[in-house]
């Protein structure tokens, strides 16, 4: 708010005076970014590594349209080069002499931590700045990249639904919009005893049960979730707070603690507020990692088809419940594969009438895709090996 009241009053002073006194810092170009980021990893004896990270773009202004080229190559293994072309390394480093240094020590930093280059804390200070050279454009789509990764992408890991099967946490991924940014991430609610939170964090917990609210009853019929006070707590930095646990309502019957429900009911509740806003939002990109765990087989359909008709946004997830095949369009489905150099194909020979999920049976039993798909495995070999173990356990 305080920068819009700079910027009337800028214009104001402006109009006053008759002088431009920075005109094109108010009205900015009409400008559109195609943006490819790609990413390299190579695998290590301990971890991952980031190797390469690209950047390329095209810009679209007017009529006018540029070729889509890299703007930025970072290679790790590239000692001499800070990052390439030359041409956009230039262009930073003559914004400010302390930048090169800057930069290198940055590169430094992010090969240590194993994180991003260009998106790490030091280094995208660095390019986040104001540019008054040909940079300023590649600026922007950093600033940009970086503001949507912040605000509007979701990734919920398989740990999520982890903690959530050792009946442990609740952890709700919630989105709020409250100013520019908003609030991203997940609020843990304990699933074995009553939590204490303060003000801040009962009021945000009370506004996502609100929202989740909205839809739940029509998922589950009948049923809503509420958030039990039992009272003001004295909390560990000696402020007030308050003891509160969720709770589930169905129609007339009493509350009961939110653990009490099955693990599917839990990791729907856990995930629907991220679940909103993609299904309204067009910028959000909501990647879920087994989004069918625990999630009766008809319910993930019948989710997967309102997303696949009528969400705005982008749902990206993985799951081994074949039931996804029979819902979403062929072309949305890719699938893993036995080959870890060409881990994920698209079923080829596919026509509009064929149904996928036989089609990939099909693929399994006889094969006629590009790569395997299943590692075949000999039930009879299984079923001798389960009396081994048994007759092994018995003598024992």
């Amino acid at each position: 708010m305080n920068e819009r009241e700079k910027i009337i009053q800028l214009w104001f002073e402006m109009w006053l005076t008759k002088q431009d006194l920075g005109i094109d810092n108010i009205f900015t170009e009409d400008v559109i970014y195609e943006v490819s980021y790609t990413i390299v990893l190579q695998k290590s004896e301990k971890y991952a590594m980031i190797v390469r990270e690209t950047l390329s773009c095209a810009i679209n202004q007017g009529n006018s349209r540029s070729n889509k080229t890299v703007f930025m190559d970072y290679k790790r293994i590239d000692r001499a080069d800070i990052f390439s072309p030359k041409k956009r390394l230039d262009e930073v480093i003559e914004a400010g002499r302390e930048n090169r240094t800057d930069l290198i020590v940055a590169k430094k930093m992010a090969e240590k931590a194993n994180c991003s280059y260009i998106f790490g804390e030091s280094s995208r200070e660095i390019f986040c700045r104001d540019y008054e050279n040909n940079f300023k454009h590649y600026s922007e789509v950093i600033k940009a990249l970086f503001k949507f990764a912040l605000k509007d992408l979701f990734v919920i890991r398989n740990t999520h639904s982890g903690v959530i099967s050792a009946n442990f946490l609740l952890p709700m991924a919630f989105k709020i919009e409250q100013n520019e940014i908003g609030m991203k991430g997940d609020l843990a609610i304990s699933l074995t005893e009553p939590v204490v939170l303060g003000k801040e964090e009962k009021e945000l917990l009370d506004t996502i049960v609100d929202q989740v609210n909205m839809v739940l009853y029509t998922i589950i019929p009948g049923m809503k979730i509420a958030v039990h006070n039992y009272g003001m707590q004295l909390m560990d930095s000696g402020e007030n707070g308050y003891r509160v646990e969720l709770v589930s309502i169905r129609g007339d019957m009493p509350a009961i603690p939110i653990r009490m429900e099955s693990e599917g009911i839990i990791k729907i509740i856990s995930i629907l507020n991220a679940l909103i806003q993609a299904f309204g939002n067009p910028s959000i990109c909501l990647a879920i990692d087994e989004l069918d765990a625990g999630i009766f087989e008809y319910m993930l359909g019948e989710l997967l088809d309102i997303f696949n008709q009528s969400a705005k946004g982008q749902l990206i997830f993985t799951s081994h419940n074949l039931r996804a095949l029979e819902m979403l369009d062929k072309d949305s489905i890719m699938f893993s594969t036995a080959n870890p150099d060409r881990r994920y194909i698209r079923m080829k020979n596919k026509k509009a009438t064929n149904n996928l999920r036989n089609m990939y049976l099909r693929g399994i039993l006889v094969g006629g895709q590009d790569e395997v798909i299943y590692e075949e495995t000999d039930s009879l070999r299984i079923a001798r090996a389960f009396r081994k173990a048994g007759r092994a356990i018995q003598h024992d």
